[in-house]
């Protein structure tokens, strides 16, 4: 008996370490950042798998309109604004900075069909004329984005300025500023709260009525693009790039029952912002992967250890 015992125990001991020694990142590089700020996170629990200057605030580009998008499907869902509301397009709206669909001052749409333009091209005309048709100007709609961050636990150091992520509403900041953390847990609530974001930022293609416009998606990542950086399972989320932030992206992934959210910031050319972010995933997908399996393993060996019959 005390011979099976001594031998069941430097079994266990010898499985340990071998266990113990195949660590997760082991199996899959950890990833190589060059960005200004990446990080990757498990969209349920909120773990943060991998950080690199995550903490640290960041022009945030177009990404701060995943705020506005929260924001205009909370006023949906509330009923304060509908779907099939007609936007008449503003002067303002009509001369925004940045990327936009020349949309003209009294030109006429539908709320589903501008949120639809925010979700797959990121355009800022129809960002700001959604917010003053929800709120009755920017101002008062970036006071809401403000407000809404620290009621959703978003850090002191995200501050919105404009509803865009592009110019400033009164000679202020040029750039709303972000932590890549707080992208990512931004990214995961509004998927959590509204699911059907996901159907509208996978789309490929979007017209806009009277325009003769289509437009393609500027997610490179999306699995149902098929391009050279389509990754298996990409379904979101928000691509954004002024000349201070680089090239930004909010990236989400679900395979296997996990999503992962993988945030990039600062990076200095389209393609590496896809790049670092297929990294991310390969290297959150595998340690999932290898954890899981760790487990299984380890307690099936265990199992049959104790299930040994004595000599």
């Amino acid at each position: 008996m005390k011979k099976w015992i001594l031998r069941s125990s430097i079994l266990v001991v010898l499985i340990a370490v071998i266990f113990i020694g195949i660590r997760p990142e082991s199996l899959v590089g950890k990833p190589s950042i060059q960005s200004s700020a990446a990080l990757l996170m498990d969209a349920s629990s909120g773990e943060v798998i991998v950080s690199s200057n995550g903490d640290h605030p960041l022009p945030a580009a177009s990404l701060s309109k995943l705020m506005t998008q929260l924001i205009i499907l909370d006023e949906l869902n509330a009923g304060h604004i509908s779907r099939s509301d007609i936007v008449t397009i503003s002067k303002h709206a009509a001369t925004s900075a940045g990327i936009n669909v020349s949309l003209n001052e009294n030109d006429q749409f539908t709320v589903n069909e501008l949120l639809k333009v925010i979700s797959v091209y990121s355009a800022n005309d129809a960002t700001i004329a959604l917010a003053e048709h929800a709120f009755g100007s920017e101002e008062r709609f970036v006071e809401e984005m403000n407000r809404r961050a620290r009621s959703i636990g978003l850090s002191v150091h995200t501050k919105y300025n404009n509803a865009t992520g592009s110019s400033s509403l009164s000679g202020g900041p040029s750039e709303n500023y972000m932590t890549a953390k707080d992208v990512a847990k931004l990214s995961a609530h509004l998927i959590k709260q509204h699911p059907e974001i996901l159907k509208l930022s996978s789309q490929t293609q979007v017209e806009l009525r009277n325009k003769g416009l289509y437009m393609s998606n500027t997610n490179w990542m999306l699995d149902n693009v098929k391009g050279p950086y389509a990754y298996s399972g990409a379904d979101g989320l928000k691509t954004g790039y002024t000349e201070d932030a680089g090239y930004c992206l909010s990236s989400t992934v679900k395979k296997n029952g996990q999503r992962l959210i993988a945030i990039i910031m600062g990076a200095e050319t389209k393609e590496q912002r896809f790049e670092e972010a297929k990294q991310l995933f390969d290297y959150g997908f595998a340690h999932a992967y290898s954890a899981k399996e760790w487990t299984q393993n380890w307690a099936s060996t265990w199992l049959q250890v104790i299930q040994r019959p004595s000599i």
